[in-house]
């Protein structure tokens, strides 16, 4: 208020051609009669700790954190040059992109609201009055020129801040727009390397079944020798063969999903199938730790999370849009310009035409309308609000989830390991007694399945383990951080991104 005073003080000392527009930018400066609750940030539940870290000691921030390159945390080269790819040439990131960049553009849209409009109609006509015209006898029948370049202005005063809202609430949705962008980018890295890791699981259990199966081709000719010798029986060289290709069958079986895998990571990274391979590199390390960080990190972490919380502050400013349509609303129209029967004396003084005042328009009746728009609007906020605390739990289930599936499955890897390594000295055991006819084939095949199963296990639970360590990552945000949204500055209105 004390600025719209002075901007009065200085218009009733200024010339006279500038009094009224000083005036109007004072009335428009007057920004205390913005209808609308003012956004504060709804609470959400926020347990103190993880329950299901247990025992487990994650790695701590300040020992491992993740940055904006989360991949990294897993030192593999191969995925590294992989990720890097995603930025460039995926092609849902791309789409994200665009609609980041129309929700910015209609910030833009909205906010030229704040000044008026100026046209311009210009127009050349020759015209012939009726001889039969009743209005005038005087010009019946005469035939004229008529040249005009007018000129319109047309202005809303926002005194109730329904642009203002308007505006607002189109700036949290570009926010959110940003966030989501932020989580498709997290999403599509997260999902190459899960395929990838998934890709390198499969190439461990081909290295194994591979393996495997050049000890049962030798087990088969050990097994025909003796039975050439009248040693063993036909009964004991089908056992062995069986074994023998019911292993070599495994290993076919595995490039099925394996091609896949590199499918999924070509689309991943914007090529097609056919133009990419993928190099077969056995998974053989465990996953890196994970910082976890406190609960509360996570309203600031996760990018979903962010862009739920700002629809709630685009909702919230619609209430404010919705409640300015009870007041009335104030234009200031102007026009403007020249008009002449000759183009000659077209831009002459005598020629200039001009007109000017403002207009107001009160809504007496409209069957509730009004009514029904506020209540939508409190209505949609309060939806805002429920799937922004859904989001909040969701992402704290996803956490709990991986956590608990690490913990777990580095425990189960280690009682893994110790039946893999039983079964080798079980196994080791049947041939020494099978060589020295204790036994029959059958304990030795029964053992070569069991460390067969046991060796694929341990495999297969340190590509869950993998699986498991990407997924929390992403659970956590990777490495994102809500001071990454874009902000308005004051002087320009231009949404620019504060990442660092």
């Amino acid at each position: 208020m004390k600025r719209a005073r002075k901007l009065i003080w200085v218009a009733r000392r200024g010339q006279p051609s500038r009094r009224m527009v000083l005036l109007v930018i004072a009335a428009f400066q007057v920004t205390g009669c913005t209808v609308g609750p003012k956004y504060q940030r709804p609470a959400a539940e926020v347990p103190p700790v993880y329950k299901e870290l247990g025992d487990w000691k994650p790695a701590q921030p300040n020992d491992q954190s993740l940055s904006g390159n989360w991949w990294e945390i897993f030192q593999d080269p191969q995925l590294n040059a992989l990720e890097a790819q995603v930025n460039v040439s995926n092609q849902n990131l791309k789409a994200a992109e665009a609609q980041y960049t129309q929700a910015r553009a209609l910030v833009r849209y909205q906010r030229a609201n704040y000044f008026p409009t100026v046209t311009v109609d210009p127009s050349a006509t020759r015209n012939r009055i009726s001889n039969h015209r009743p209005a005038s006898v005087v010009s019946n029948g005469i035939t004229y020129n008529d040249y005009q370049i007018p000129f319109e202005l047309s202005y809303q005063l926002d005194v109730w801040g329904r642009v203002r809202r308007t505006v607002e609430s189109s700036r949290e949705q570009a926010q959110a727009s940003a966030a989501d962008l932020a989580a498709v980018n997290l999403s599509v890295h997260a999902q190459l390397a899960l395929d990838y890791f998934q890709a390198r699981t499969l190439d461990a259990e081909e290295q194994l079944l591979n393996s495997t199966v050049k000890q049962f081709e030798q087990a088969l000719e050990l097994i025909e020798s003796r039975y050439a010798g009248g040693i063993a029986s036909d009964l004991e060289v089908e056992q062995a063969r069986t074994q023998l290709e019911t292993t070599r069958a495994q290993a076919i079986d595995v490039g099925v999903a394996r091609a896949q895998y590199e499918h999924a990571v070509a689309i991943l990274i914007g090529k097609p199938p056919a133009s990419f391979s993928l190099a077969p590199l056995p998974l053989t390390a465990p996953p890196p730790l994970i910082p976890v960080g406190l609960p509360s990190d996570l309203l600031e972490r996760r990018p979903d999370i962010a862009a739920a919380e700002r629809l709630m502050a685009s909702a919230n400013a619609q209430i404010g849009v919705a409640k300015a349509a009870y007041y009335p609303l104030v234009n200031l129209a102007a026009a403007g310009g020249f008009e002449s029967g000759s183009i000659t004396t077209l831009l002459s003084g005598p020629s200039i035409l001009w007109s000017a005042g403002p207009s107001a328009l009160f809504t007496l009746f409209d069957v509730g309308r009004r009514r029904a728009a506020s209540d939508q609007a409190i209505a949609a906020y309060d939806q805002a609000v429920a799937n922004y605390r859904q989001t909040v739990l969701t992402g704290f289930q996803q956490v709990e989830d991986n956590v608990v599936a690490l913990r777990i499955l580095e425990h189960e890897a280690q009682v893994q390991n110790t039946a893999v390594g039983a079964a080798v000295k079980y196994l080791a055991l049947a041939n020494i007694r099978y060589t020295g006819g204790v036994t029959s084939y059958l304990e030795v095949t029964t053992a070569q399945s069991a460390a067969l199963s046991d060796e694929v296990t341990a495999v297969n639970i340190l590509g869950r383990r993998m699986v498991a360590a990407v997924t929390l990552v992403q659970a956590l945000g990777g490495g994102w951080d809500r001071s990454a949204l874009p902000e308005r500055p004051e002087c320009c209105g231009k949404l620019v991104s504060t990442s660092r």
